[in-house]
């Protein structure tokens, strides 16, 4: 019988990619970009300055963000070996699409690929910084496009048993010219892979747009129907699914965080479900990635997980970093 072996929950914002002597200046960033507070609320960046804890210079100091990005750097290779040793014949990939191939004219809730291969391609035109655009290139290939294997069989077959579980799945098997995979995927390939090729089968899901956020119960339940169609799967195949992104951002948010932590460790259903979907939007909303995996392996067992509260502007915007893996 195939089966899913191993469960992956990784974060993937560029400030993996990124020294640490840079994290400070994601400052130019967060200061244009628009935010939610922790209740969901939009907000400026100077409102959130306004709102701040006492206690943020301490979060900042030289010393903490050192520690914090050693560590986080530490996680990442971690969950890389985790992924190459398990021996995977395949690997779900479970992540959002910023609008980098589908956008407003053709959003999709759940898109499955079911291409024989999927393409990353190097960063063309980034409207930021040099230190930024240099961040942002490390989730895409250095000079030329490359073609990375998808288990085309077993994507054909979880679309299959998804539709007879009454999930409306759109697909797709393959990018328009010139387009690559997005971030989410990239940092799997070029980032926690890291040279080791597995055959992927990646699942986009809306989790960033209204009006079609799949909502958390009904991302824990299709994790679970993935699960069922693994295992339904002829064969012998060794399956891993792995969520890309999250958790809190950009608003670093440890209270959310800490109940999709609980929720993670405890297999609890039901907690993921009554998370305020008013609290899941703009970076926040990977969250959705995560309790989509915590469907697949409800029968696995957690064997790690680090949080790690990255902050970077005196605002409390960052990101709460997360690695976690079930086998």
């Amino acid at each position: 019988m195939s089966r899913i072996v191993l469960g992956i929950g990784t974060s993937h914002t560029p400030m993996l990619n990124a020294p640490v002597s840079d994290w400070s200046r994601f400052i130019e960033r967060d200061r244009v970009r628009p935010h939610l507070d922790k209740q969901g609320r939009p907000v400026s960046y100077e409102e959130l300055l306004a709102q701040a804890d006492a206690s943020m210079e301490a979060q900042l100091r030289p010393e903490r963000l050192a520690e914090r990005h050693a560590r986080a750097l530490a996680e990442v290779e971690r969950l890389g070996a985790a992924v190459r040793n398990a021996r995977l014949d395949a690997l779900i990939v479970v992540g959002d699409d910023q609008k980098e191939l589908y956008g407003d004219d053709n959003m999709p809730a759940i898109l499955l690929y079911r291409g024989k291969t999927i393409r990353n391609v190097p960063l063309a035109d980034h409207p930021g910084p040099d230190w930024a655009r240099d961040a942002s290139a490390r989730y895409f290939e250095k000079e030329a496009p490359r073609d990375y294997p998808v288990d085309d069989a077993l994507a054909h077959h979880l679309i299959d048993h998804l539709i007879e579980s009454e999930f409306d799945i759109a697909c797709a098997d393959s990018l328009a010219d010139g387009y690559g995979e997005g971030h989410a995927f990239g940092f799997v390939h070029n980032r926690l892979l890291a040279g080791e090729v597995i055959p992927v089968v990646p699942v986009f899901l809306n989790t960033y747009y209204p009006p079609n956020q799949p909502t958390p119960a009904r991302c824990h339940k299709l994790g679970r129907a993935i699960r069922e169609a693994v295992e339904s799967h002829p064969g012998d195949l060794r399956v891993g699914i792995l969520a890309s992104g999250g958790l809190s951002h950009f608003t670093v948010d440890e209270a959310l965080d800490a109940q999709v932590i609980a929720a993670l460790r405890a297999k609890d259903e039901a907690a993921f479900a009554a998370l305020p979907r008013a609290l899941l939007n703009s970076g926040n909303s990977e969250i959705r990635n995560w309790i989509c995996m915590a469907g697949a392996t409800g029968h696995l067992a957690l064997r790690g997980l680090e949080y790690i509260p990255a902050y970077r502007t005196p605002a409390g915007t960052g990101t709460g970093l997360c690695f976690a893996d079930w086998s």
